[in-house]
């Protein structure tokens, strides 16, 4: 930038060497040519004329004054003539900048509109032209992605408003046959029982979903980091998930280096975990298993989810981290959540100085996190 701007201080510097050097050659020209030269006579009968005839001076009085005002005030004359001149120089020079300055303010007000055309400023200002155009190109790429993603936020909270009726007309229905009928089975009332407490729990995780999408950027994730044993951390989390897994015929294997510690907020690092494995248990094939591996490399720990399940599209890898990003496009009653999750995860583990990554081959997907180890 700072040579850009020498560049085009230099063109200026030397447009303005310009114009004062055409000044001065027109100044000494008029001078020794016409004022000295040609226009001397004239300008002398002309102006001692006007003295006799306009202002009524005898002939040796209009001679005197000529005399007194012009002859003997020639340097002085000459003088404000050049400092005239010079005042039309500089004035010249501040349009040029003022000209620049339209330019660049022009080229700003550019920066909003919406068109594909590409902002086109003056020669000088190739730089400046050059760097508008990239500022333009990222705030559309910006807008567009803050468009999508809160078309994505539309049409979840439409699905999700959707599916929070479906368990709640199932939950009304069950409790008035159960209200209307006292004398219904035992058994026939203890699976109605379990039905409605099935939607129920369905029902809740919905409303979770919805509070996890209005609380995602209304609020500023803050770290309270301790050291943490990872493989005490990943075992206590596969063995949470047990519920969940066995019906599907899932379960999830986890190998840590027992002594593999890394220090960070306990809580954000364990929601984390959870999502990532909510979303392997998601979309992984039933009777399947998740491998969970956390191994230590240099200064750093990895910690590895393996699922098996549909192959995620490689131009769909990056997708699967931006808010409200779901894979299936049409939502499953039972699977899938708001699309906040893997986002989340990802934001935890950069204020954690680590990464998250996904790549799927081969009906194999894997989450790689890699967080610093505790020094």
């Amino acid at each position: 930038m700072k040579n850009e701007f020498t560049r085009l201080k230099r063109k200026i510097f030397l447009r303005v060497l310009l114009i004062v050097l055409i000044a001065l050659i027109v100044g000494i020209f008029m001078q020794y040519l016409l004022i000295d030269g040609i226009l001397q006579a004239p300008f002398a009968d002309g102006f001692i004329s006007v003295c006799k005839h306009v202002l009524h001076f005898d002939d040796d009085s209009a001679h005197s004054v000529y005399q007194h005002m012009v002859r003997s005030q020639k340097s002085f004359w000459l003088s404000f003539g050049f400092f005239v001149l010079l005042l039309v120089v500089f004035y010249q020079a501040m349009s040029q900048f003022a000209h620049y300055f339209d330019e660049i303010s022009a080229g700003c007000d550019k920066l909003t509109e919406k068109t594909d055309t590409n902002i086109s400023l003056c020669p000088e200002l190739d730089f400046m032209e050059t760097k508008l155009n990239a500022v333009k190109s990222t705030l559309e790429k910006r807008k567009k992605d803050a468009d999508e993603s809160e078309q994505r936020k539309n049409d979840l909270v439409v699905y999700l408003a959707h599916d929070i009726k479906t368990p709640l007309t199932s939950v009304i229905g069950y409790l008035n046959l159960l209200d209307e009928a006292p004398d219904l089975p035992t058994e026939q009332r203890a699976k109605y029982v379990k039905i409605t407490l099935e939607k129920a729990n369905r029902l809740e995780q919905l409303i979770d979903e919805f509070f996890d999408i209005t609380k995602f950027n209304l609020q500023t994730i803050r770290l309270e980091k301790r050291s943490i044993n990872l493989s005490y951390m990943l075992m206590q989390m596969a063995d949470e998930f047990y519920p969940i897994l066995t019906p599907q015929g899932k379960k999830a294997i986890v190998t840590a280096d027992h002594s593999l510690t890394v220090y960070a907020d306990p809580d954000k690092l364990a929601r984390v975990f959870n999502n990532i494995l909510k979303n392997a248990i998601s979309y992984s094939y039933p009777n399947s298993t998740i491998e969970i591996t956390a191994t230590a490399e240099e200064d750093t720990a990895i910690v590895l989810f393996k699922n098996t399940g549909e192959t995620i599209p490689p131009h769909r890898l990056d997708d699967i981290f931006e808010k409200f990003y779901r894979l299936d496009s049409s939502r499953s009653a039972n699977t899938g959540g708001s699309g906040l999750g893997l986002a989340i995860a990802k934001e935890i583990v950069t204020l954690h100085n680590g990464s998250i990554t996904a790549e799927s081959q081969d009906e194999i997907t894997t989450f790689k996190v890699v967080l610093p180890l505790e020094s």
